[in-house]
């Protein structure tokens, strides 16, 4: 069993930047692959990006958000870290972390996770 706790949302105006950290309980946290999402008002919850287990540092990012943020991890900490820059009112959303089990390289949807967050807000003024 995983725990996942998301922190480091709030307001932003557009342009700025936030860094999300989803930290984790469980010593086998090194093992899983951590996935970010997002869900809009109205809207399905969507992919952000991931990283995958273990010390591969292998990342995938979506199309709308890449070269505008990171996604890094300190198994030490048990924490990965979403770090968003040049933000724009349409990534307004609960953002949540989730953890994939199952070794797969490269899951995308929300099916394939086990574990999720609670979320954390994340609001671009314009």
């Amino acid at each position: 069993q995983v725990q996942l706790v998301e922190s480091g949302g709030g307001v932003v105006q557009a342009g700025g930047s936030l860094r999300l950290s989803c930290a984790a309980s469980g010593r086998i946290f090194s093992t899983y692959t951590i996935g970010w999402f997002r869900q809009a008002p109205g809207k399905e919850r969507s992919f952000v990006g991931l990283i995958n287990y273990g010390s591969r540092t292998n990342t995938y990012y979506t199309d709308s958000v890449k070269g505008r943020i990171t996604i890094s991890r300190d198994n030490a900490k048990n924490t990965v870290y979403l770090q968003m820059n040049s933000l724009k009112p349409e990534d307004t959303a609960v953002y949540y972390c989730a953890a994939d089990s199952r070794g797969r390289s490269r899951p995308l949807s929300i099916y394939d996770y086990d574990f999720w967050g609670q979320g954390t807000q994340v609001t671009v003024s314009s």
